[in-house]
């Protein structure tokens, strides 16, 4: 099949499909005298594999060791358990992170209870205030409105989403 048929057969964008190739996670397809793209079977096993893992927030690393113990059927599984709760303990954190930011959120809400104008506006004026040092903002009441800053990925930081 051509690229297009496995995208569409996977629900995956064409150039994400050329993007897991280029990292490595998918084997380089045969191609045509034309120089096309030839998947098969096995193309369309690993690619789903893959955007399962995706699904489930795995970062591009976590899914190279497990491909490479999906190609070594016989090596002992015990590093996937370990990876697999490492990647739990990685999304229990960001799930108390987004907490902290949802209360933080709700607490520079309670700052604006009702229409005005903009002047008077509690939560432009919090927002306005300089931010200090552990993350609260110069007049004390919303804690750490900028102090979250491991919400954008599960591993530590900002990381590139892939689809």
């Amino acid at each position: 099949m051509r690229i297009g048929e496995l995208g569409r057969v996977t629900c995956t964008q064409i150039e994400t499909i050329r993007y897991y190739e280029r990292e490595g996670l998918l084997a380089a397809p045969a191609r045509t005298e034309g120089n096309f793209r030839i998947y098969d079977d096995t193309h369309v096993e690993r690619l789903s594999f893959i955007r399962h893992c995706r699904s489930l927030d795995m970062a591009l690393d976590e899914i190279r060791i497990l491909l490479r113990f999906k190609d070594a059927p016989t090596k002992n599984c015990g590093d996937v358990n370990t990876l697999l709760d490492a990647h739990i303990g990685h999304v229990a954190a960001r799930i108390r992170e987004l907490r902290a930011l949802e209360r933080q959120l709700k607490s520079l809400r309670d700052r604006c209870h009702e229409a005005q104008d903009a002047a008077h506006c509690g939560i432009l004026n919090e927002l306005s205030q300089p931010s200090r040092p552990g993350g609260t903002t110069g007049g004390g009441h919303v804690h750490g409105v900028h102090g979250v800053h491991g919400v954008h990925g599960v591993h530590g930081g900002v990381r590139a989403r892939t689809p």
